[in-house]
C-alpha cells in the first residue's frame, strides 16, 4: 500500500465508528487527518490523539455537515492549517430506525435531518474540497454509502433513499471531476458499531447468513477506503463490504 506521508485528509464523522477507523487507518499510513465531528467532541479529540500515536497527525475540528457554511468553514480551517487537501472521506451519517410500513414515523423533520447529513452534506463537502484538490494537482474522495442503497435492508426508508442517491452521485461526480479528482464509494453491510448496540438477534442472524461467518468491523470499511485512495486507476466504483452476505 502506498504511504500517505504529506497528504492531508478530511474525515467527516471522524470521531466514532467507521469515521474513526478511517482516520486511524489513514494516519497509520502517514497522513495528517482533520477529524471532523458534530457533537462527539471527546471522542474526536481522542481519535485525533490516536492518529498521532498511529504515526500520522490529527486535529479534531467541529462542524455540522448538514450546514453548508459549516462545511466550508471545516475545509477552510484545514487549508489554513496545512495549505492543501488531498483526501476527503464522507463518513458522517444519521438515521432513524423505523419499520418500513410505519410511514407516519417519517415526518418532514426526519426527512430533512437525514437528507441534510447523508446527502447534502456529502455534496457540499465534495464541492468545498474540489478547488483545493485541483490546485494541489489531484485528490481522492471516498463516500460511505450502504448495502441498503442496493437492497431494502436499511434502518429506514429515508436512510436507504439517501444512500442510493450517494451511490448515484459518486458515479456522476467521478465523470464530472476527472481526471484530477477521483470519486469512489464503499457500501458496507452489517458493521458492528454503536448504531447496532442492543440488536444482538439481528447481528447473530446476519452473521449466520454471511459466507465469512462474521459481521463487519469499522476497520474492514476503512481498509476499503484506504485502497480506493491508493488505486489511481479506479474511479466511479462502489465496493460492497458485506462479507458476501447478499451473494445467496
Amino acid at each position: 500500500m502506498e504511504r500517505l506521508d504529506g497528504k492531508i485528509a478530511i474525515i467527516t464523522g471522524g470521531g466514532t465508528g467507521i469515521g474513526r477507523a478511517c482516520a486511524l487507518a489513514f494516519a497509520g499510513q502517514g497522513a495528517t487527518v482533520a477529524v471532523n465531528y458534530s457533537r462527539s467532541r471527546e471522542e474526536a479529540e481522542r481519535t485525533a490523539q490516536d492518529c498521532r500515536s498511529a504515526g500520522g497527525d490529527g486535529v479534531a475540528i467541529q462542524a455540522d455537515v448538514s450546514a453548508k457554511e459549516e462545511i466550508d468553514r471545516l475545509v477552510d480551517d484545514a487549508v489554513e492549517r496545512w495549505g492543501r487537501v488531498d483526501i476527503l472521506v464522507n463518513s458522517a451519517g444519521t438515521t432513524k430506525f423505523a419499520a418500513y410500513d410505519d410511514l407516519d414515523a417519517l415526518t418532514e423533520e426526519v426527512w430533512n435531518d437525514i437528507i441534510g447529513v447523508n446527502l447534502k452534506g456529502v455534496f457540499f463537502a465534495c464541492r468545498a474540497v474540489v478547488p483545493h484538490m485541483k490546485r494541489a494537482g489531484g485528490g481522492s474522495i471516498v463516500n460511505i454509502g450502504s448495502i441498503s442503497a442496493i437492497r431494502p435492508v436499511g434502518s429506514s426508508i429515508p436512510y436507504m433513499a439517501t444512500k442510493a442517491a450517494v451511490h448515484s452521485m459518486t458515479q456522476s461526480m467521478a465523470v464530472a471531476l476527472g481526471p484530477l479528482v477521483r470519486v469512489n464509494c464503499v457500501a458496507p453491510g452489517f458493521i458492528d458499531t454503536r448504531w447496532h448496540a442492543g440488536r444482538d438477534e439481528a447481528a447473530q442472524a446476519t452473521r449466520e447468513r454471511t459466507p465469512v461467518k462474521r459481521n463487519g468491523t469499522p476497520e474492514d470499511v476503512a481498509q476499503a477506503a484506504l485502497y480506493l485512495c491508493a488505486a489511481s486507476f479506479v474511479t466511479g466504483e462502489i465496493i460492497v463490504v458485506d462479507g458476501g452476505r447478499f451473494l445467496q
